[in-house]
This record gives C-alpha cells, sequence and structure tokens, in this order.
C-alpha cells in the first residue's frame, strides 16, 4: 500500500519537477547564450523628449523622476525577469540583481514614494505596442527590434547604434 501510494505521488510530482528542470536548463541557456545585447530606449510618441542624460534615465527607471516637463506621468514599462535585456538594465541602470529590485520597489511604493510600480510586459512586442499607446509611457526594446513607430530616445546625444552608448553590454 505505502509502495503503490509512493508511485502514484511520484508520477504526480515527476512532470512537475521535469517542467521546472527545464525552466532552469533555459533561464541558464539564456544567460549563456546572451551574447553583445544594446537596448534602445523608447517612449511614446508624443513624449517631448529627444535626449536624456544617463543620470536623467536613472532618475526616471528608479521612480525619482515620475513626470515629463509637460505634466504627463510617466508609465515605466519593465521586462519580465527572464529577458537579457532586462538584465541589462537591472545592472546599467539600478546597479542591482532582481531579487535588489523586487526589494527597492516594494519599498518605494511601502513607503508611498511611488503611485505603481513599474508595469510589466512580457516580450519586446508587447513592450513597443504598450509604449505607443500609453501617454507618458517609457520602455527599452533590443537594439534589433526597434521598429518605426517606436520613439528612440538619445541618451547622453548618443543612439543607441553609436560608439560611447551607455546601455551595451
Amino acid at each position: 500500500m505505502r509502495q503503490e501510494s509512493s508511485r502514484r505521488i511520484g508520477a504526480w510530482v515527476r512532470p512537475w519537477v521535469l517542467s521546472l528542470s527545464a525552466m532552469t536548463a533555459l533561464a541558464g541557456g539564456a544567460s549563456a547564450q546572451s551574447t553583445a545585447v544594446a537596448v534602445a530606449i523608447v517612449v511614446h510618441p508624443e513624449t517631448q523628449v529627444e535626449n536624456l542624460t544617463f543620470q536623467e534615465l536613472k532618475a526616471i527607471f528608479r521612480g525619482e523622476r515620475q513626470f515629463w516637463d509637460d505634466g504627463r506621468r510617466v508609465t515605466l514599462l519593465m521586462r519580465a525577469p527572464v529577458a537579457a535585456e532586462r538584465r541589462l538594465v537591472l545592472d546599467k541602470i539600478y546597479g542591482m540583481d532582481e531579487a535588489e529590485f523586487r526589494e527597492y520597489w516594494i519599498g518605494k511604493m511601502f513607503r508611498a514614494e511611488v503611485a505603481a510600480g513599474p508595469k510589466l510586459v512580457y516580450s519586446s512586442d508587447m513592450a513597443r505596442d504598450l509604449v505607443t499607446v500609453i501617454p507618458g509611457a517609457i520602455t527599452f526594446v533590443p537594439l534589433n527590434e526597434v521598429s518605426s513607430e517606436t520613439k528612440v530616445v538619445r541618451i547622453d546625444g548618443k543612439l543607441p547604434s553609436e560608439e560611447g552608448y551607455p546601455l551595451r553590454q
């Protein structure tokens, strides 16, 4: 009876363990194959900004600057944790890992320093689509996925394709 019960539990648990193993392998594989990555900072087309200093960009992404010059609220769109471009942004803009990033935003919301945290997007397509329809939105996409509908912002006067652009790995 005990063996029978263990077999049934094993049969039920095994697919979950395999799924978890597969996800772990995929996550490891994604980081192993991430080579040169550059991200473009893109904003809603009506946002009146062409260039940001790297310090201004940090202030926006860290929730320290919550409004654009025209008074519109900044809506920060962040990629899901498995995206290589998210790791680049966490490293270069936040100087944090995933756990520190989560704690950072929980703390800001708990202290009522921000009305809301970043909105999570699950793909570059979703980020590009939402940034074009949400007034005041800002996000990042891999350089090779920038579309003609998106407005790319210069950082310290440089575009993502130019030498010295700060969001490259």
